[in-house]
């Protein structure tokens, strides 16, 4: 693996913007139930629609693929679930 950072998230703590980019605090569920800090996105503003659809269209990949997995060729429902898949970005 490269030299990125993985960074685990569960929700959004709290977002602004200012000059231009938008700073999102991620929050991961601490041992007390509550939200704290994971690391923060910072993404420009005039890229934050193209990242959401990025967002939408994964999230759509990811519904049809449970659908999928939730059911056999005759629409009967399965109880096997896939432990992993893989998406692309462009929606296909």
């Amino acid at each position: 693996m490269s030299d990125k950072q993985t960074l685990f998230a569960d929700g959004i703590l709290e977002a602004s913007v200012n000059f231009g980019v938008a700073r999102i605090t991620l929050a991961q569920t601490g041992p007390d139930g509550k939200p704290v800090p994971s690391g923060q996105l910072l993404l420009p503003v005039v890229q934050l629609p193209g990242f959401t659809n990025g967002l939408l269209t994964l999230l759509k990949q990811i519904e049809a693929k449970v659908k999928q997995a939730q059911t056999s060729g005759d629409g009967a429902p399965r109880g096997d679930m896939p432990d992993a898949f893989r998406f692309s970005g462009s929606g296909d």
